[in-house]
């Protein structure tokens, strides 16, 4: 079977994975994805993987070391007079780049990032300046020990609710581009650079084919949590014979992407349902998880508020009186992979009546006692360090280490919302004193906060498996298949190898697979794509009989 070892009941081991809530980035796609990357066309499934990840493995240099201590050096940055009519609040970014393209605001590429640097801004007035000097978050170093040389520098204020990356985040404020000089004669107390934001991002329109509808709605739920309107959206891909034929009604695949896809980007890339195996085709409701933070993985928390609840109950029965769906659970199916694998398994272990069964690729973890290689509830975790103070990594290929974890969480933070650890943290930590996101480890030791992981506990699905067995054993029955390759990019192998062995325990039918030698970005090939797309097709044909 497509090169893979499959557990049904027996696991077999082949040997050789900012803002306050209601208010104010990502690349790809993993949960570990999501990375922020590039972007490649893909097939549907796969769309999580490579969105934002074209370039993945050019130039993984990681984080720049400063070689020397620079003079004090500030950035002034003005709100132009003609983009805001009042004072505006949000995250300010100044990136850095030696290149001239992409423009720096692209930045930062997770895997080979270049100096950038944050700040908190309240009410900033139109013709207002602030200066960003050492005090601001700063990655790798603080301002004042940018390595000297020639670079391309851009602001960007964001402001965007719904949107994690603020490169596309409509209402964003940027500058121009300017070239400039650091450590250059007569620096010593300058200003590095007089920045204006005077460009805004526009709001995203979409375009509607027959075959592709951009649906949103209102979520009456989450408006009342932010206290704000809030938009559920999805794309919906409909199949070569709905038009054709006007009285016949589809299942449904509802795919949730990995970090950082937009709406606009699947749409550029999906112009209808290819969805189809066994004579049955499917109506494909693709699904981003975008807000602030990164992605909310539809799973109800603390900080993105009811975003399971809001998709079951208002945004797929919207759908069903929009299209013709067969409207019922025997007829409703989820994948994803990466943040979208985690999420479908999420949506279908949460909701076990309302979906027919699911197909989880290269999920996030699945199961915390191994959090990339951290096990979260072990005495004195350390996800910086092991026991043994060697240094742990975050992602690899090719044989060498890519991202190391205490950089990668340097440069999340700095960021301050809308990457991947603030991700984590928005949806499985409780709020903190100041109504933010807990972070669940010290950002300078690494120290895990064993009271943090407690309420974490409630997202590991591993660990809900286990103690609602008994409850769930008999509507999860035929329903869960996952995918993982040997190798994994971002470490996810051992969380999945984790569960499939306590499934295994539990006696449950499961299929939980894994392909040699694969990683998080080659898991999926055409071939295996066509064989989920039968097995959900034959899934289907035969709960619906029973229907």
């Amino acid at each position: 079977m497509d090169g893979v070892t499959t557990i049904t009941t027996v696991f077999t081991r082949i040997q050789g994975n900012h803002n306050r809530r209601g208010s104010r980035r990502q690349s790809s796609e993993c949960s570990a994805c999501s990375y922020r990357l590039g972007k490649t066309a893909t097939l549907s499934i796969l769309l999580s993987v490579t969105l934002g990840l074209s370039g993945f493995f050019a130039k993984c240099a990681g984080a720049q070391s400063p070689q020397s201590v620079q003079p004090a050096t500030t950035i002034e940055v003005a709100l132009d007079h003609g983009v805001a009519d009042g004072p505006v609040s949000g995250r300010l970014l100044v990136l850095f780049s030696k290149k001239p393209t992409p423009a720096p605001m692209k930045g930062p590429n997770w895997f080979s990032p270049e100096p950038f640097f944050a700040t908190d801004v309240t009410d900033l007035a139109p013709g207002q300046s602030m200066v960003v000097t050492d005090a601001a978050d700063g990655y790798p170093a603080p301002l004042s020990q940018l390595t000297p040389g020639k670079y391309y520098v851009q602001a960007v204020l964001h402001r965007s609710f719904d949107f994690a990356d603020h490169n596309n985040g409509p209402g964003n404020f940027y500058s121009p581009v300017k070239q400039v000089v650091v450590g250059g004669a007569g620096s010593d107390g300058a200003v590095l650079a007089k920045l204006r934001l005077s460009s805004t991002i526009g709001a995203l329109r979409y375009d509607q084919t027959a075959h592709a509808k951009v649906v949103s709605q209102r979520s009456n739920l989450l408006s009342e949590f932010h206290h704000r309107d809030v938009e559920n959206r999805a794309l919906v891909l409909l199949p070569p014979s709905y038009e054709r034929e006007p009285d016949k009604r589809y299942p449904v695949y509802y795919e949730i992407t990995g970090f950082g896809a937009t709406i606009k980007d699947l749409q550029a890339r999906y112009p209808t349902s290819k969805i189809a195996a066994e004579g049955v085709e499917f109506i494909h409701v693709m699904l981003t998880g975008q807000c602030q933070w990164g992605h909310h993985v539809y799973a109800d928390s603390a900080t993105n508020g009811p975003r399971g609840e809001s998709l079951v109950n208002e945004l797929i029965p919207a759908i069903d009186r929009q299209f013709r769906t067969i409207g019922k659970p025997e007829a409703r199916f989820l994948g994803g992979h990466s943040s979208g694998g985690w999420a479908s398994l999420w949506l279908q272990v949460r909701y076990p009546e309302k979906f027919a069964g699911v197909w989880s690729t290269a999920p996030d973890p699945v199961d915390f006692r191994d959090w990339q290689g951290t096990n979260l509830y072990a005495n004195r975790a350390n996800v910086y360090r092991t026991a043994d103070g060697i240094r742990k990594p975050l992602a690899r290929g090719r044989g060498r280490t890519l991202l190391w974890y205490d950089n990668f969480t340097k440069m999340d933070d700095t960021l301050g919302r809308g990457g991947q650890i603030r991700s984590f943290e928005a949806v499985f930590s409780p709020l903190d004193g100041t109504g933010l996101p807990a972070r669940c480890w010290d950002r300078r030791t690494g120290a895990v906060d064993p009271i943090i992981v407690e309420a974490w506990k409630k997202f590991d699905i591993s660990l809900i498996l286990n103690e609602n067995w008994e409850t769930l054993k008999e509507p999860l029955a035929g329903k869960i298949h996952v995918l993982m390759g040997t190798q994994d990019t971002f470490f996810l192998t051992r969380a999945t190898e984790l569960l499939a062995e306590r499934l295994k325990e539990l006696g449950s039918d499961a299929r939980i697979e894994f392909i040699e030698g694969r990683n998080h970005f080659n898991l999926i090939n055409p071939a295996t794509l066509q064989r989920i797309n039968s097995e959900m097709a034959k899934r289907y044909l035969q709960t619906s009989s029973r229907g």
